[in-house]
């Protein structure tokens, strides 16, 4: 007898291997901050979550790997995904698609391999495809409905590191972990 019943989300974070996640209104509050420079330059200012960083890094520390898929180019995600070890990130994608199909492919995980975090509607169509789809507290409407996990912390306010933990703890690593933090 075959089993049809849907899986909950902690069998989905079982299975994950690859984390992907949008940055503004994930990792970052959403807001876009530009600031006017001396001589007509303009300068993007993003302020990312201590909390968040520490949950990437730990990710990395435990072999999860992780990646930035934006529809922004900003030097700051780029600097912010090199001191975390970010392995994938992809830069000024006005469609995400292919950048996802690429880090699977580099990865070497299928798609109930992959947890998602997004916010906003351009990230339902990744969402869709992933073995666990999360939208974090304060997204759309639209997003939430498709996604597995709706996170209790809002964008840029330890979302990503939230799902960091509900992914080693339903791979039941969370405590091999700890120790394993570095600041």
């Amino acid at each position: 007898m075959q089993d049809n019943a849907p899986l909950s989300v902690t069998d989905r974070a079982r299975k994950i291997r690859l984390f992907l996640m949008d940055v503004d209104g994930t990792i970052t509050d959403g807001g876009v901050c530009l600031i006017s420079l001396p001589g007509g330059e303009i300068a993007e200012l993003k302020v990312f979550d201590a909390h968040d960083g520490q949950g990437l890094s730990l990710a990395h520390t435990m072999g999860i790997k992780t990646g930035f898929i934006t529809g922004r180019r900003s030097p700051a995600v780029q600097r912010r995904a090199d001191e975390l070890g970010v392995e994938f990130v992809y830069l000024g994608q006005a469609h995400k698609m292919a950048a996802y199909e690429d880090c699977m492919r580099k990865a070497g995980v299928t798609e109930e391999e992959v947890a998602y975090l997004g916010d906003d509607l351009p990230d339902m169509p990744l969402a869709q495809r992933s073995g666990l789809a999360v939208a974090v507290n304060n997204a759309v409407f639209e997003l939430k409905a498709v996604c597995h996990y709706i996170t209790e912390a809002r964008g840029g306010k330890g979302a990503a590191r939230e799902v960091i933990e509900l992914i080693l703890k339903s791979q039941g690593r969370w405590q091999e972990a700890v120790p394993r933090a570095r600041a």
